[in-house]
């Protein structure tokens, strides 16, 4: 399971963005398990898979490491 950092945060929208191996993906909140997505922070560390989205490569299951 990749690991990655939170880049970026858009609370007001629900989404952000991770930093992992390959490059900067995107996730929705309705990915994050095992906390809110307003309990996230940019800068923590999250595991995640990669998925499809409709524009390319995405976060799926993201969960705090």
């Amino acid at each position: 399971m990749p690991q990655g950092k939170i880049k970026k945060l858009v609370s007001d929208r629900g989404f952000g963005f991770i930093e992992g191996d390959r490059g900067e993906l995107f996730f929705h909140h309705s990915e994050v398990s095992g906390v809110t997505f307003e309990e996230l922070s940019e800068g923590q560390t999250v595991d995640y898979e990669i998925g499809q989205g409709r524009k390319g490569p995405c976060a799926t299951s993201v969960r705090v490491a």
